[in-house]
């Protein structure tokens, strides 16, 4: 929804994406959710003032219909030691920032690109060491350690065993890495997942940007509800 940024605090969705989103979530009867590696508190800050179901951290964070927000339990003192240990590898490399989502931890280095291989490596050896606890998650310019069992498929399924999602035709659309476990589960429930921007994936269509994305949402709106997915 949101064009690539320089740091995941510079990010903003155009405002008229947040006006088609207002205009969606009633046409679907309330079936429009946000599934996204960010904090359900930075979902509402991008799309204020809309406030749409949202697993948020991959998952790790829920917020349902009913409103109801959760997250899972986690070891405070060891996310710390583990907070602790990503610094000190984004320390050692200018260009670099850490994102403490709280149960989840990030190190970001799109300034610093020619350093991935090496930085990516640091991150895995730091994970090992917080299994089975802990995961890690490599996304665009991002080497990120998660709670295990949280990622987007999941979530999906989460949606799609609940009202108003479930007897629905899921569609996804991701720009991320992150976003395939997603992909691979709308494949097996039937639906249709979409691919922004470029890369290899394993959705079933692609659209070029977020902004490719948000007129073909706003074609649907304008036409009955058994349009086609896009072709491309």
């Amino acid at each position: 929804m949101a064009p690539i940024a320089s740091g995941p605090e510079t990010a903003s969705v155009p405002s008229s994406t947040i006006a088609l989103l207002r205009r969606l979530a009633p046409a679907t009867d309330g079936a429009l959710a946000v599934v996204s590696g960010r904090t359900i508190e930075t979902v509402d800050r991008l799309l204020h003032p809309l406030r749409v179901p949202v697993a948020g951290l991959h998952g790790a964070q829920w917020r349902g219909p009913d409103g109801q927000v959760s997250a899972v339990p986690m070891d405070r003192e060891r996310a710390a030691r583990l907070l602790a240990r990503l610094r000190a590898i984004a320390a050692g490399h200018a260009g670099t920032r850490v994102e403490d989502k709280d149960i989840s931890f990030a190190i970001h280095y799109r300034q610093a690109p020619g350093r991935e291989s090496r930085i990516r490596r640091e991150v895995a050896e730091a994970a090992a060491a917080f299994e089975p606890d802990y995961v890690l998650q490599f996304g665009k310019m991002v080497a990120e350690v998660r709670p295990r069992g949280a990622d987007k498929g999941n979530a999906i399924e989460r949606f799609m065993a609940i009202a108003p999602f479930s007897s629905r035709l899921p569609v996804m659309a991701g720009d991320d890495l992150t976003d395939e476990a997603a992909f691979a589960t709308v494949a097996r429930l039937g639906g249709v997942s979409i691919k922004i921007g470029g890369g290899d994936t394993s959705a079933s269509w692609r659209l070029s940007d977020p902004a490719a994305l948000a007129g073909w949402l706003d074609s649907l709106l304008a036409q009955s509800p058994a349009s086609a997915p896009p072709h491309g």
